[in-house]
């Protein structure tokens, strides 16, 4: 009998602890005379239809909150208790979502205070018509970017709160395993068909396509270094990367913590399927970076700076020359011509000079229609994830204006960014929070080529990206999960030794 009515006690305090919260919307209320103080901001941004429950804490100090969303005949009331998060229910903001698509959600804050309910003026979520693609993929690293350990590659699924790991790296220290992972890249948005590099011991650069992983040993006497900052082509199982020695140096007295500069940089081909690798432009007195295919496959963006300082020093200075020299390094946006047919390149073209201007350019990405090349300018230098002048910049090809996404812009840095598949999205790294951390936001562009206000990426927990102390670093979207296991390119990593790539001239080749 006591078996019985313990068993009752228990099952009736588990059916309480999860019982929905009831709220009410407030009534005999005042306007609150403070602003409303959200984290994340969620206030006025346009958010995808198939985003997962975009939870947010109030920062407003208060006792109790309540939420009522809007749109038509559809509504969701929830709120909070003293901790001030608020957990919207899964199958609600779905059922709002759906009615939503293509329409304003009304969204109305209440706050009590001092026993008195407060009233905030409301704010707008636009939901609009098209879908972000289901996955986001990302790098997680120590914001110092000093340690090779406790980072790793991590796709979260945008509709849910799910996070995969991909790969990540010993969480100990241990020299004969310390390596590091980074340049994660799918083809055409696919996951199917990817890559990414492994940096120390057990290095290589890790090719997945056909449903196998291989590791690939770039190193070959004909080209400058390593290969860096991939790009697939869209239809063939081409990649173009840059290859760049480089080195980071710290500041004593700055707010920008690290510079990592380039003293030698070349662009790159290789065809992952015969696995031959050739030069695309390899020039003694000019730095070429991040190249990156058009869709249509006939064109790759990349950027470059001219060194004619190289000329009168040794190879031995190059470094000393870059490092005390950084804030006059100024890259130009270019591109260069393919003929898919003969697998030749043509002459280098000027598509934005920065340096004109004294501004200096770097990643650049071409939407999904080929019309819009998305870059990021700073004041100087190529790695701007480090620059606070970084802001986000679209070319239109079309009409050749060049223009800043000013509404998904900040203060801090905006940075390391990529399109969804539809090309109304785009992700990017920002230290807009804290100028320490970079968090993951995504802006809506629409037809017009304008950018919305950016939002973070939603978390389950809201206090999340709080208590993280890591930075999201190169967030790639993709249509679907990465299909190898952890296992697989563990596998690869620790136990092949490698595929030499062969060397295959190509002309014409600039020099």
């Amino acid at each position: 009998m006591k078996s019985f009515i313990l068993s009752l006690t228990i099952v009736t305090v588990l059916l309480a602890s999860c019982r929905k919260a009831h709220y009410e919307v407030p009534t005999n209320v005042e306007a609150a005379t403070e602003q409303l103080a959200l984290f994340p901001d969620y206030t006025d941004v346009v958010i995808p239809p198939n985003i997962a429950p975009m939870n947010f804490m109030f920062r407003n100090q208060g006792e109790a909150y309540v939420v009522a969303m809007k749109c038509g005949d559809a509504s969701l009331l929830t709120g909070a208790g003293k901790d001030g998060k608020v957990m919207m229910d899964s199958v609600e903001w779905r059922s709002l979502m759906n009615a939503a698509r293509g329409k304003d959600i009304e969204v109305k804050a209440y706050v009590r205070q001092e026993g008195k309910w407060k009233a905030f003026p409301a704010y707008r979520l636009t939901v609009a018509e098209e879908p972000v693609d289901a996955y986001l993929s990302y790098r997680l690293i120590e914001p110092g970017y000093e340690l090779y350990r406790q980072l790793g590659l991590y796709q979260r699924n945008l509709t849910t709160y799910d996070q995969k790991t991909i790969y990540e790296n010993n969480r100990k220290f241990h020299d004969g395993e310390n390596h590091c992972v980074n340049c994660h890249n799918y083809k055409n948005h696919d996951a199917s068909t990817m890559l990414f590099h492994v940096r120390g011991n057990m290095g290589g650069t890790l090719i997945a396509k056909d449903g196998k992983v291989e590791k690939i040993n770039m190193k070959n006497d004909s080209i400058l270094s390593l290969a860096v900052y991939p790009s697939w082509h869209a239809r063939k199982n081409w990649v173009v990367f840059s290859s760049n020695k480089t080195g980071q140096t710290f500041h004593l007295l700055n707010k920008e913590k690290i510079e990592v500069v380039d003293n030698s940089s070349d662009l790159i081909f290789y065809n992952a399927d015969t696995h031959e690798l050739c030069n695309i432009i390899r020039t003694p007195y000019d730095l070429e970076t991040f190249p990156c295919w058009n869709p249509q496959g006939d064109r790759i963006y990349y950027c470059v700076t001219h060194m004619p300082s190289f000329r009168d020093i040794p190879d031995s200075l190059r470094s000393r020359e870059v490092v005390f020299n950084y804030m006059n390094v100024k890259y130009d946006l270019m591109s260069i011509p393919f003929d898919e047919a003969t697998e030749t390149f043509g002459e280098p073209e000027v598509e934005f000079a920065c340096s004109e201007l004294g501004k200096s350019a770097s990643v650049p990405r071409v939407s999904p229609d080929g019309r819009y090349v998305l870059f990021t300018m700073g004041d100087y230098g190529q790695f701007h994830i480090w620059h606070k002048s970084a802001d986000l910049y679209v070319k239109d090809t079309q009409t050749g204006d060049v223009y800043p996404l000013t509404a998904a812009n900040s203060n801090d840095v905006d940075a390391y960014h990529s399109w969804s598949s539809n090309g109304r999205w785009i992700a990017f790294s920002s230290r807009r929070d804290d100028g320490s951390f970079t968090r993951a936001y995504i802006a809506y562009f629409d037809h017009t080529g304008k950018a919305h206000k950016a939002f973070m990426l939603p978390q389950r927990d809201p206090e999340h990206n709080q208590l993280l102390f890591k930075s999201y670093n190169v967030p790639e979207f993709s249509k679907n999960e990465v299909p190898y296991s952890f296992e697989q390119f563990r596998q690869a990593i620790y136990e092949q030794n490698g595929l030499q790539v062969s060397y295959k001239e190509i002309r014409p080749q600039y020099q």
